[in-house]
């Protein structure tokens, strides 16, 4: 069995506005040395192989079709 996490985040240049709705709560609570925030998604994955080349071409297709979107968002995955 093999474990990976994947990590989805927000293209450079794409708005994020739940990541700046945090940025000013914090500033607002006095944080001031925060200067930049951008939210994203974590999925932590099990797949029933041990093969790990099987399992990063897996997983680059789920990301791909389903749990990223290719036009806005980029991902990175972690094979544990």
């Amino acid at each position: 069995m093999i474990k990976a996490q994947i990590f989805v985040t927000l293209r450079a240049g794409v708005l994020d506005p739940q990541g700046s709705a945090i940025g000013h709560t914090l500033n607002g609570l006095g944080f001031a040395e925060l200067s930049s925030i951008r939210q994203g998604k974590y999925y932590e994955v099990e797949l029933a192989t041990d093969d790990r080349k099987l399992a990063q071409a897996q997983l680059e297709k789920y990301c791909q079709t389903v749990i990223a979107n290719p036009v806005i968002e980029s991902f990175r995955i972690e094979i544990l």
